[in-house]
């Protein structure tokens, strides 16, 4: 099995859904297939900034992309760095950031795919 960085970049993250996968305005959709982990430095999350990452996929190739994983990340974290469970993804994903609520805080990330 080959792993590899298949994305990584950084953005000031706020009100505006962000794609990790184009580092624009999202969601996008991603075609490419492969296991894929997503890892975050959540360091800079602060008291009272919540950041939410969304993780979206289509059933099928001709199908809508839709949700499938959420998670919120509220207040100073106890983990400098946030991994994502390893999901198999292939007909059209993305992976998102946005703030709720607190500061603009620049966040890096590395989508790391086994294939």
């Amino acid at each position: 099995m080959a792993l590899s960085e298949a994305f990584a970049n950084s953005a000031t993250i706020s009100v505006t859904e962000w794609s990790l996968t184009t580092n624009t305005a999202g969601p996008d959709a991603e075609l490419s297939d492969g296991v894929f982990q997503i890892f975050l430095d959540v360091n800079a999350i602060a008291g009272g900034d919540e950041f939410q990452i969304k993780i979206y996929e289509k059933v099928q190739s001709t199908g809508t992309q839709r949700l499938i994983y959420q998670s919120n990340l509220v207040g100073p974290q106890g983990n400098p760095i946030w991994v994502s469970p390893s999901l198999l993804l292939l007909h059209g994903w993305d992976v998102t950031l946005l703030k709720i609520a607190g500061t603009d805080r620049i966040i890096e990330w590395s989508i790391r795919k086994a294939a």
